[in-house]
């Protein structure tokens, strides 16, 4: 559990080099897990509504099949999403990476793209509890990731010639 909070305050202080150093010698498995956990985190506020909803389709349903139909429905798809995209952003820092000439592998940018995203997220939980939000202002993600994505890679040294 201690990886996970040390994992979580070094991606509050992206993009500074100490910080970036210590998220790179973190295991992919962790990563992953992470990022599950962070993406929980973000379904909260849908999660809470979902379950005191009282109109619609799941007014009358038991939690136990709220809890699985918010499970398919809503936190697997946006899982789905968030990977895909983090994936696409890591594909596109590697093409900045040559083009800066530093010598980093994909995945370390798709590391560096899923702490990166720690922010966005925190930001996006928390104004969707006091005002509900649409999975699709997750898309401000990606320019946000691609800016610190590029600003980490610069702190890389330069490929040797």
């Amino acid at each position: 559990m201690m990886i996970f909070w040390q994992a979580f305050i070094h991606s509050l202080k992206l993009p500074k080099k100490h910080s970036v150093f210590q998220l790179n010698r973190v295991g992919m498995d962790i990563v992953v897990f992470y990022l599950f956990i962070l993406i929980g985190i973000v379904s909260l506020p849908t999660l809470i509504e979902f379950l005191f909803d009282n109109n619609g389709l799941t007014a009358h349903m038991n939690i136990v099949f709220k809890l699985i139909y918010f499970f398919i429905f809503s936190y697997l798809p946006l899982t789905i999403i968030v990977f895909l995209l983090l994936s696409l952003i890591a594909y596109i820092g590697l093409g900045m990476t040559r083009f800066l000439k530093r010598k980093l592998h994909y995945s370390i940018l798709w590391k560096m793209s899923a702490f990166i995203s720690t922010i966005p997220f925190l930001l996006y939980t928390f104004i969707s509890l006091f005002h509900p939000l649409d999975d699709r202002w997750l898309f401000i993600l990606i320019p946000y990731t691609l800016f610190f994505l590029v600003k980490i890679i610069t702190i890389y040294p330069k490929r040797a010639t």
